[in-house]
């Protein structure tokens, strides 16, 4: 799979029957011990509000791992939630990357600017700009109200980072370093 272009491993803990508040850290610690030979980073989906003990747990992890859609946190929650702000400890240790992918799964707005989203991208660019990856989110599955257009999120992503050096680092060098390119 390495030789193919496999990179990581995604881990989708939103959509599971058990809802605990707790890590699966028994099960993900023996997944990174698996994929850390490759270099491969370890992808979770899950909502970051729901693990105020993230810092702790993910440190104990051997491989990268990468947050999606800012932490899959709604933004009703804020930046001032436990959660989140471990996700941005782990990001300033550089233990932890966030994809800046689904402002609308996070936002109140139903359709772009999602102003809400702004505090959220002004944190983690505060935490560390070294740590963060862009993507459109694109095919978009499970969306539940319009259907996003990727060139709206493409230029959002351009209104969120005006700085063509920061917008490089976050598309092209980041990528190549977390990925391998």
């Amino acid at each position: 799979m390495h030789r193919l272009g496999v990179r990581g491993v995604r881990v989708n803990i939103v959509d599971v029957a058990d809802k605990r508040a707790e890590l699966p850290m028994n099960l993900l610690c023996k997944l990174a011990d698996q994929i850390a030979p490759f270099g491969w980073h370890l992808e979770l989906l899950a909502h970051v509000q729901d693990y105020p003990d993230l810092a702790l747990n993910i440190s104990q992890l051997n491989v990268p791992v990468v947050f999606g859609h800012f932490g899959y946190m709604h933004c009703r929650y804020g930046v001032k939630n436990p959660g989140f702000l471990a996700l941005l400890e782990l990001m300033r240790a550089g233990k932890a990357w966030v994809k800046m992918t689904g402002p609308y799964r996070i936002s109140s707005e139903s359709g772009p600017p999602y102003r809400d989203t702004m505090a959220y991208v002004e944190a983690v660019m505060a935490a560390n700009p070294e740590q963060l990856l862009w993507g459109s989110d694109w095919p978009h599955v499970m969306v539940k109200h319009v259907m996003p257009n990727d060139a709206d999120l493409l230029n959002l992503f351009y209104r969120w980072i005006p700085d063509p050096n920061i917008r490089q680092q976050i598309l092209v060098k980041n990528p190549t370093r977390l990925y391998g390119f």
